[in-house]
C-alpha cells in the first residue's frame, strides 16, 4: 500500500460480509464487498447500465471461484476482481473500474481507480 496514493476509508468491522458499502472517495462513489475469506475488495459505484450509483447493493454471489456482485437494477453481473461485465443481457459491454483495496491492522485503505470503466 501507498500511503501517499491510498485513502482511509474505514474499519474492517464497518463492513459486513457479502453486503455492499458505499464510499465517496474524492467525489466518487465506490463500492466496497467484504467477501466471506476476509478479502475486500472496491468498484466504481455507479452502474454503466442504468447511470444510477447503486452497485454496492448489488447482490453479491459467484461464478465458479469469481466473485461477482448483480446490479439490483437490470441485473447485468460483474467480475469484483476485474469489473468487467460477465452478463449484459443483450446490452454492450461495459465495465466497472477496479479501485485497489489495502487493509493495514483493520483498517481498509483505497487507492486510486484503474483505468478500465466508464
Amino acid at each position: 500500500m501507498d500511503a501517499a496514493t491510498h485513502v482511509q476509508v474505514c474499519t474492517i468491522g464497518d463492513l459486513e460480509v457479502e453486503r455492499g458499502r458505499a464510499a465517496l472517495i474524492d467525489g466518487q462513489q465506490v463500492a466496497l464487498f467484504l467477501l466471506s475469506d476476509g478479502t475486500v475488495l472496491g468498484v466504481d459505484n455507479l452502474d454503466p447500465f442504468s447511470g444510477a450509483h447503486v452497485i454496492s447493493r448489488g447482490i453479491v454471489g459467484s461464478r465458479g471461484d469469481t466473485p461477482t456482485v448483480a446490479s439490483p437494477l437490470h441485473k447485468q453481473v460483474f467480475d469484483l476482481r476485474t469489473g468487467e461485465c460477465l452478463e449484459t443481457h443483450g446490452k454492450p459491454p461495459a465495465a466497472l473500474r477496479v479501485w485497489p483495496v489495502a487493509i493495514d491492522d483493520g483498517t481498509v485503505y483505497v487507492g486510486p481507480p484503474e483505468s478500465t470503466g466508464p
